[in-house]
């Protein structure tokens, strides 16, 4: 059956970094995009970033410049490296199976939680 596990999520001080990480079982990771979104409180769910199935890259909305998303095929997982980070980074972030960055998604993680403060 077709799971997402976030993890990498935690506490971090305003200009530091994580590593998310979405490992997918269930399916052939490239066969599939991958995206991220976040969730902060209050708010509505927002796109981060996205990889397609050749690889392609895309950084969305604030995460320009700050943001990597990359996959490891042999380890079915997708990373998001966040550095920079910023106290309105702080949200529940989820990665989510897409069928190539289309925002067709049928698979979402249980989502992973990331604050920012100081």
């Amino acid at each position: 059956q077709v799971q997402l596990v976030e993890s990498g999520g935690g506490f971090v001080q305003p200009g530091g970094s994580l590593r998310l990480s979405c490992a997918a079982s269930g399916f052939t990771l490239d066969h599939y995009g991958i995206g991220w979104f976040r969730q902060a409180p209050g708010k509505e769910r927002e796109g981060v970033a996205c990889i397609s199935r050749d690889g392609r890259t895309y950084i969305l909305n604030s995460g320009k410049g700050r943001f990597t998303i990359s996959r490891d095929n042999a380890k079915n997982t997708v990373y998001l490296q966040m550095n920079s980070l910023k106290p309105e980074y702080t949200a529940v972030y989820y990665c989510t199976r897409d069928t190539n960055c289309a925002l067709e998604h049928d698979y979402w993680g249980q989502g992973t939680q990331v604050t920012v403060s100081s």
